[in-house]
């Protein structure tokens, strides 16, 4: 965030605490899932090995989310080196700093879905043979010493880590998913942090690698500290997990767009509204912010 965008922000955040709300704001480098196109010029998209992700994306030639529906390929990611990652982790503390100036009670990191940290963290994405790579310990490095750093910022119990080990998103998936991430999931509770948000359902596609990482195991692996689930749940199944104790609350995304009222519906046992997949990216209202609330009939 720019000085400017914190300008920009204030006055939203000072309206959802005026309405009883705390407000955490995520902190995402996207890595290799990037485009150049974007960047400006001189510029490379990075990663911490020159793979790139296998498909197509889109690049701002073809307009922001591709509204054109115009795809050019993923590119080779440039390879991080030392240097460039401390002033990575540098610039996470910015944000940081960025995101208190603007009032948010908390911040996330965002270590999931094929990102940068995640590429990091997965042996499939991270061939490096220096302190950031090969071992379990190496790989998690990266966003240890990131969490290290916006601590002096924020304190720990302000501060969340999502992560996806069951996910395929943006090429991800690694065999040794299930044994690295419950290491992670292990390290990471012993950083006395506010929350760990897990995308451990399915519903973005699974990798097969090895068994999944479920919820249950991960609340072997991360004790009683506070633990969030999420991707494809239910309100049955959501409340089967939190009656279970495998997990503190549960998180829900996409509903939220198409059913803005959706703890009303839940509580009254309404139906949902559908959702419009062609206008989650939009840049306009419509199908986006404009769902109407339930009128109470079934």
């Amino acid at each position: 965030m720019m000085l400017s965008v914190v300008t920009g922000w204030k006055p939203i955040v000072k309206a959802v605490h005026e309405l009883g709300c705390l407000f955490v704001v995520q902190l995402w480098h996207m890595g290799r899932a990037a485009h150049s196109s974007f960047l400006p010029p001189g510029n490379s998209i990075v990663a911490p090995s020159p793979i790139a992700i296998n498909g197509a994306t889109f690049g701002s030639a073809e307009g922001m989310y591709g509204a054109s529906g115009v795809k050019v390929p993923y590119e080779l990611p440039k390879e991080l080196t030392l240097e460039e990652i401390d002033a990575l982790v540098e610039d996470y503390v910015k944000c940081a700093k960025f995101a208190k100036e603007a009032g948010f009670d908390g911040i996330e990191i965002h270590s999931g879905n094929g990102y940068l940290l995640d590429n990091f963290l997965q042996s499939s994405t991270n061939h490096r043979t220096d302190s950031y790579g090969g071992s379990p310990e190496n790989r998690i490095f990266f966003l240890t010493r990131i969490l290290d750093a916006v601590t002096a910022v924020y304190p720990s119990t302000s501060v969340g880590v999502r992560l996806s080990p069951n996910g395929i998103y943006n090429d991800m998936g690694s065999d040794d998913n299930y044994e690295t991430f419950s290491y992670y999931i292990k390290v990471i509770g012993q950083k006395n942090l506010a929350f760990l948000d897990v995308m451990d359902g399915l519903a973005f596609g699974f990798h097969n690698k090895g068994a999944p990482l479920t919820i249950d195991v991960i609340r072997k692996e991360f004790g009683k500290n506070p633990l969030v689930c999420n991707c494809g749940y239910t309100r049955d199944s959501a409340e089967k997990v939190l009656a279970a104790g495998d997990a503190d609350a549960v998180m829900f995304g996409r509903p939220f767009i198409s059913n803005p009222d959706l703890p009303y519906r839940f509580a009254h046992d309404l139906p949902l509204a559908a959702d419009d997949h062609s206008t989650w990216f939009s840049h306009e209202a419509k199908g986006y912010s404009d769902f109407p609330k339930h009128d109470g009939t079934v």
